[in-house]
């Protein structure tokens, strides 16, 4: 199990009815939908505007991929702790690992790729060099140098 230490930022989220299915568990879409919240907060916390963004350069994020484990179920009114962490910052996309907890049980486990695109024709486009500046400083030191090294 991962610490918390191993994550770049955490966004809390409560559980409700329209979250859930005919069960009364969470809906699993909607895990990816708690992990997108999650991420948008993030880039909220770093003065990243994503409308602003879009008006000054002209750029966007989409959801390129994802890959969720389902692990064990959510319920009403559970709350539920979001991390997320960046796992890579290329030129154009980045890729990140997001959990999902309520207390010490792991709820779902997702691998997305973000990519960066002009909102017009929507082709692959270099991150803006503010926008990767600020994600890059919320990667822990130790990470940085550790994924400096296996790059080389």
């Amino acid at each position: 199990m991962r610490g918390m230490a191993d994550f770049d930022t955490s966004w809390s989220i409560r559980v409700y009815y329209e979250d859930t299915d005919a069960g009364g568990v969470v809906f699993y879409a909607n895990y990816l939908k708690f992990f997108e919240r999650a991420r948008t907060e993030w880039l909220r916390s770093l003065g990243i505007d994503q409308l602003r963004l879009t008006h000054d350069t002209g750029m966007i994020f989409i959801v390129r991929q994802t890959a969720v484990d389902y692990l064990s179920p959510a319920r009403l009114d559970d709350e539920i702790l979001i991390k997320s962490r960046i796992d890579r910052i290329g030129g154009a996309s980045v890729d990140f690992t997001q959990e999902a907890w309520r207390g010490d049980t792991l709820l779902a486990r997702g691998g997305i790729r973000i990519g960066c695109v002009a909102a017009g024709s929507l082709r692959p486009g270099k991150i803006p060099s503010h926008v990767k500046t600020a994600m890059q400083t919320q990667i822990p030191p130790a990470r940085q140098n550790f994924e400096r090294a296996a790059a080389n």
